[in-house]
Parts: structure tokens; C-alpha cells; sequence
């Protein structure tokens, strides 16, 4: 595996100092980097992998914020500063929803945490920095391109995503920071947009920490929203010429005990049809919480025909964090 603070950003990529009215090494020293181990049994093992590699960045508390997947069921969390030796962390929670992840450092890690900006600042054509661990070389001077809703193909959706360029090449947990030197938002994923000419960028979708903080006082005290859960089924879907269609079934998952598969067509969710991921997950999320029946109507080899899942709370599904 490749050392976390290798830099992989070109030098024309990366932020200026000049450029910014705060104190952009001191900002991004607040970036840490993150490495997960996680049992070969663990339900996200297959999807997401045993060993996991990120960024995260220190918030008020001395807590590292990340993205979820980079940390979700682990056993062990090494927090890498970009000065010093690392220090193993404990995971406190996550949010299905937001997809956000706290760690609990149990060293110090002596570093002044990034304070929570206001995601609104991120407009399009806003100037920004996604801040990388291992400072300015792994960081990258950016620009904001769109605020829209945004479809996961794993249940998940975001109706004001921030979309940025260009690309970080380690996205996972990267700081979105403002030009005010607030952070702002979380990297989540690189994608493909189209460009002028007929061309493709990649992008990446940022998740606003306007969404975290109404959840932070759940998340550090119980390590999840103290809300009911959103039903889930288990489906990995896409959308294609405006059909929902299973890509993969999730094992062990509502979708998978009702043998559905991939190539299915999702036409409706209790009678009521869905063309868009977006469509489908809404009105997935309306019947109820967790542990509600979804009727659903299929399209599959010619055949059409009606089958109801049993929903049940995906994080009940993972292992809970375990105290050291």
C-alpha cells in the first residue's frame, strides 16, 4: 500500500499560500491521514475491503471527521498527522444518512481542529481547497461547479451536494475548505461531468457540514442519530434510459432474501412509479422507518409482477464499534 502522505497532486494543482487570506498551512495541518482495518467478516468487507485508507480532518473536541465507508466496522484506526506518529483512534459513529464518520482519538494529536464554516458559502464559482493529508503537496486548489441533488447507487441521496474541481486523486474524507479557511464540506466520491466539448471532467462530490452539525451531539454520544432509521432494502441501483435497474443485491439484505436480481427493473414503489434513483429512494423512505413492508413492482425477462420486501435498519446490519 501506498504511504498516506505520498503526494499524487501535480504542483500546478495545489494551492498558493499567496492566494488565500488565511493561513493555509495551518489550516491544512488540521488534515489528517486515516487507515482502517476491518474484519474479513465484517458485512461491508466485500464491498469496501478489509483495508481502508482516507483522510480525515480534526473538528472541535479533537474528533476526526471522515466519511463513513472509510471506517465502518473497523477494529482498528490509525489517525496519521503530517507530523509526528500516528495515533490509533476508536471509532464513535457514523450517519447512513449523511454518510459522515467520527473518530476518537485516543493520543494526542496536539493539532488546532478546522472550525465548521457555512456550507452556503460554496456557490458555484466560489473558490475552494480539498485539503489532502500531508498538507499543500496533497492538496488541491479548486473551484465550485454545482450545488444539486445527488443519487448514490448504495440508498443514499443528498438534495444540495457540492460538486467541485478539479479532482482530488484520494478523495475519501478530504476538507472542503472556504476561502473564509472553513471547512465547509467532506469529499465522498470522484465522479465523471460533462465538459465543454464533447469531453468528460472528473469531479467530486463534496457532502455539506451543514448537514453534520444538528448531528453531532447524537453522533458523539450514542455514535449514531438518535432518530428512527430510514427503511432499507439491500438494492445497489442505477438508472438507465430512465428506468431504475438492480445492479447488485447486497448479501444477507432484505432484496437478496427476496431473490431479487440483477437486471431487474424497478417500475414502482407501492403503485407509484419511479424513473430516477432520486424518485426511488424518496419514495422508499416515505412508507415509513425501518422495519416497514415496501411493496415493489418489477419488470424482469419480459414479466411483470409485484413483490413486497421487509425493510429492515442497515446499521443494525454492521458491527458496532467497540470500545479499547
Amino acid at each position: 500500500m501506498a504511504r498516506l502522505s505520498e503526494s499524487r497532486v501535480p504542483p500546478a494543482a495545489q494551492p498558493q499560500p499567496g492566494d488565500y487570506s488565511f493561513d493555509l498551512g495551518a489550516t491544512l495541518s488540521a488534515v489528517v491521514g486515516l487507515h482502517s482495518l476491518v474484519p474479513a467478516g465484517a458485512f461491508t468487507a466485500e464491498a469496501l475491503g478489509t483495508e481502508r485508507a482516507g483522510n480525515g480532518v480534526v473538528i472541535d473536541q479533537g474528533l476526526v471527521l471522515t466519511m463513513g465507508y472509510l471506517i465502518m466496522e473497523a477494529e482498528t484506526v490509525w489517525i496519521h498527522p503530517n507530523e509526528g506518529n500516528a495515533v490509533e483512534g476508536h471509532v464513535l459513529g457514523f450517519d447512513t444518512e449523511t454518510g459522515f464518520g467520527l473518530v476518537q482519538p485516543l493520543g494526542r494529536l496536539d493539532l488546532s481542529p478546522l472550525a465548521l464554516g457555512a456550507s452556503d458559502d460554496a456557490q458555484v464559482g466560489s473558490r475552494v481547497v480539498t485539503g489532502g493529508a500531508g498538507g499543500r503537496a496533497n492538496s488541491v486548489a479548486g473551484s465550485v461547479i454545482a450545488r444539486e441533488p445527488f443519487a448514490g447507487y448504495w440508498e443514499y441521496a443528498l438534495d444540495a451536494a457540492i460538486f467541485v474541481t478539479p479532482a482530488h486523486p484520494n478523495w475519501g474524507g478530504t476538507a472542503l475548505i472556504s476561502e473564509r479557511g472553513n471547512l465547509i464540506g467532506v469529499g465522498s466520491l470522484q465522479l465523471e461531468s460533462a465538459a465543454k466539448g464533447n469531453t468528460t471532467r472528473h469531479v467530486n462530490m463534496m457532502v455539506p457540514t451543514d448537514l453534520l452539525k444538528p448531528l453531532l451531539p447524537d453522533l458523539t454520544a450514542y455514535g449514531r442519530v438518535n432518530k428512527p432509521a430510514r427503511p432499507w432494502l439491500g438494492v445497489y441501483a442505477t438508472e438507465i434510459e430512465n428506468k431504475v435497474v438492480v445492479a447488485d443485491i447486497a448479501g444477507k439484505g432484505p432484496a437478496a432474501q427476496a431473490e431479487l436480481k440483477s437486471g431487474d427493473v424497478i417500475l414502482a414503489v407501492k403503485g407509484e412509479p419511479v424513473t430516477t434513483l432520486f424518485e426511488f429512494y424518496h419514495k422508499l423512505w416515505a412508507l415509513g422507518t425501518a422495519g416497514v413492508d415496501v411493496p415493489l413492482t418489477l419488470y424482469s425477462h419480459g414479466v411483470t409482477f409485484d413483490v413486497t420486501l421487509k425493510s429492515v435498519d442497515r446499521a443494525k446490519m454492521m458491527r458496532a464499534p467497540k470500545l479499547h
